[in-house]
């Protein structure tokens, strides 16, 4: 079987930088990080500081033709993943691996469409919440990658999963990816932008009446457009994200609700946007993440 001994992660924020000091640590493997030149300059003279602890990473810009990576990492934020589908061309060959950790629904596809289907798998992250102030990140060591694949004929899930195992990656391979990347779509499409409307933790937010009330309304538009998109066990949605609520930290912020305090531009466009681009695909209502939407912009705009 073959081994991945070359990897390169393109996006070095919360999430990438979790498997890029975990992968940095195993021996037997070549990381690179894609980055511009601005952000070479940038993490040259300013490293990124992961719970407490410099990252000292070997940076590669995407003109450079002598490197083949085994497994590339996408771990950019919504607004970076077509600059990461376009510059990693350089870096894949016949045998590599694509392994999308986005938010949203929509990433594989535009992957897909680029490398195909036999490169790209399907795959989101749960983790406890990593917090971020400029360059430094702390995180509690709470993470696992969930992974999967339409085809079974494809074989680079038991390659994936043997890397996993020996860099102690933590993993899950669900029987119905397709299902479980949309609960997780569901669990971020309602907790992001309420937590930042609200000024919420997760754990403030399971305590709060007009959050939950709320939730459960964006959870059952999702379910509406799943049920249209021909997904399996929609009728679990709404229980197994409030479920999936309930395992964040208590004190965690989401993603949306540190862009927020942060200035940052915020992911809404990939929750409420497409659940409303498929809303109007379908003919089905979607008023509360019309609303959202809304009120998400209009912070930004603050």
């Amino acid at each position: 079987m073959d081994k991945i001994k070359n990897t390169l992660i393109c996006g070095l924020g919360a999430i990438g930088s979790i498997y890029a000091d975990k992968i940095s640590e195993f021996d037997n493997t070549n990381l690179k990080i894609l980055v511009d030149e601005t952000r070479m300059q940038k993490y040259k003279t300013n490293p990124i500081i992961y719970n407490n602890k410099q990252l000292n990473l070997n940076y590669i810009l995407p003109n450079e033709k002598d490197f083949k990576a085994d497994l590339i990492v996408i771990s950019t934020k919504a607004d970076g993943l077509m600059w990461a589908c376009e510059n990693i061309k350089n870096f894949v060959h016949e045998k590599t691996i694509i392994l999308p950790l986005l938010n949203g629904i929509e990433s594989e596809e535009i992957l897909a469409s680029k490398y195909g289907w036999e490169r790209v798998l399907n795959a989101y992250v749960i983790c406890h919440s990593s917090m971020r102030t400029g360059q430094h990140i702390t995180h509690d060591g709470v993470n696992t990658i969930f992974f999967g694949t339409k085809s079974p004929q494809n074989n680079k899930i038991e390659i994936l999963k043997q890397f996993f195992n020996e860099t102690k990656i933590n993993y899950e391979t669900p029987e119905d990816i397709t299902y479980s990347q949309w609960k997780k779509f569901a669990l971020n499409a309602c907790a992001n932008p309420l937590t930042a409307i609200y000024g919420l933790t997760f754990g403030q937010a399971l305590k709060n009446k007009d959050f939950m009330n709320e939730a459960l309304h964006i959870i059952q538009e999702v379910v509406q457009i799943a049920k249209a998109e021909g997904i399996n066990k929609t009728d679990n949605l709404v229980s197994d994200v409030i479920e999936a609520l309930k395992t964040m930290l208590p004190d965690g912020k989401t993603s949306m609700l540190q862009d927020i305090e942060a200035n940052r531009k915020t992911e809404i466009d990939i929750f409420a946007g497409t659940i409303i681009k498929l809303g109007k695909k379908h003919n089905i209502p979607t008023p509360y993440n019309n609303k959202i939407l809304i009120k998400i912009n209009n912070l930004e705009k603050k």
